[in-house]
């Protein structure tokens, strides 16, 4: 009985997120890494094998700015952000054929006369109904009317709530929850912030102690021990938030402590969590309620698993990443390596009906068979015209997006549109 319960606990937190995402329109992905932020697609009836030189091609834009930024599709939109040399904007598009709708203006690119490497757009907007809500690199949060691109409320993390970004500013992509919009100034002052999504009023700070700098993660969902709750991947390492009050659950350092780079959004699975970063370490950790407080049980700890800027995917009992240049699968409860695979290298993934999406970091994209007995691939290709990389560290970290039936590819200023819908 208590199994049960239990499972029908998780199913009713997947479909209130689900509820918020996607019952206006099923195939839509609105936000940050799919409706459950875990990069899945919900697509289902998609080529399960590619032609020789891949899907087809329906278009191709490239007045979009420069930047990281993954595409929202809603309806018949495509939400993204993009930037000149020292300004970053959000861009609404026609999902029919890449014609822009409208531009708004987001605020400058975080880190211009510091860091020049990297700068640029990397945030996902978030749409919710009839708003959208982009935050900017260098801390510009602002909520927009999805029809006209028209400003409802503005914020900055920085100059409003003391927030501290990390070395490459800030790259979160902002968690709407029904009505309060979840961010991570980082700092001590608004670690972690709950705003009204209508007003962009302070619902609750989440002040930790010792404060910790921003990360590139973004927030998900979560319960554990029946606990609804916020976990998010900082400079710190893993913390989770009560998220009523934003209080302080439970936090672990060991993942991310002392590495410049804590970008994986958190992959929660089976009551646990996986995380990892550079020159830390990777961990699979369980939070548990006991007495009324969270103590957090370490299942496995290992440096040498998926800390790519590309994300870790998990289908069935096994978890797909990148670590150092090549692709890998790992048993997830375990954290033994299944495989490693050097010819399409690292790069960043997304699941969708039976298959694994990979835009490798040099722009080609593939198709595998999730699979613990091999890499599988079921199809290759390169995009027409990609762009030219003068900085050899500079790599295509955009992750592939499926929406009604279309694979959307971004590398830095091109756009482009495929059609992987089977039986066409």
């Amino acid at each position: 009985m208590k199994t049960f319960f239990r499972g029908w606990y998780r199913n009713l937190i997947a479909l209130t997120i689900l509820g918020s995402f996607a019952l206006a329109h099923g195939a839509d992905f609105a936000q940050w890494r799919g409706p459950l932020r875990d990069g899945h697609s919900l697509e289902t009836g998609l080529l399960k094998e590619w032609p020789k030189d891949g899907p087809k091609l329906l278009w191709q834009v490239q007045a979009i700015g420069s930047g990281y930024s993954t595409p929202s599709v809603v309806g018949d939109r495509i939400y993204l952000l993009g930037s000149d040399a020292s300004e970053e904007s959000v861009y609404a598009l026609n999902a029919k054929d890449g014609g822009r709708f409208w531009l708004a203006k987001l605020g400058k690119v975080g880190h211009p006369e510091q860091r020049p490497s990297y700068a640029g757009a990397r945030s996902t907007p978030t749409v919710d109904g009839k708003f959208l809500f982009a935050l900017g690199s260098d801390g510009d949060l602002v909520c927009l009317d999805t029809d006209k691109g028209k400003e409802v409320w503005r914020k900055h993390l920085r100059t409003d709530f003391s927030g501290q970004y990390g070395e490459w500013a800030y790259s979160e992509s902002p968690l709407v929850d029904g009505d309060k919009v979840i961010v991570t100034p980082g700092g001590t002052k608004a670690t972690l912030l709950a705003l009204s999504k209508k007003t962009g009023d302070v619902i609750w700070k989440c002040n930790v102690q010792d404060g910790s700098a921003a990360g590139y993660s973004s927030v998900v969902i979560a319960e554990f021990g029946g606990v609804r709750q916020y976990v998010q991947f900082l400079a710190s390492g893993l913390m989770g938030i009560d998220p009523g009050s934003g209080k302080l659950l439970w936090r672990y350092d060991k993942s991310g402590k002392g590495s410049p780079a804590p970008i994986i959004t958190p992959l929660v699975s089976d009551g646990m969590i996986y995380s990892g970063a550079f020159r830390a370490t990777t961990a699979l950790i369980k939070p548990v309620l006991n007495d009324g407080v969270f103590k957090v049980k370490e299942i496995y700890s290992n440096s040498k698993l998926p800390v790519g800027l590309g994300g870790v995917v998990k289908v069935g009992d096994y978890f797909y990443g990148s670590g150092g240049s090549v692709a890998m699968c790992v048993e997830f409860k375990a954290g033994t390596v299944k495989w490693e695979e050097r010819s399409i290298g690292s790069g960043s993934l997304l699941a969708a009906d039976g298959r694994i999406y990979i835009h490798a970091d040099n722009g080609d994209v593939a198709l595998f068979e999730p699979s613990a007995e091999g890499y599988h691939e079921k199809g290759r290709y390169t995009p027409p015209g990609v762009p030219s990389r003068s900085n050899p560290m500079e790599k295509a970290w955009t992750y592939p997006v499926i929406s009604n039936g279309k694979l959307y590819i971004r590398d830095k200023e091109s756009l482009w549109c495929y059609d992987v819908k089977m039986g066409k």
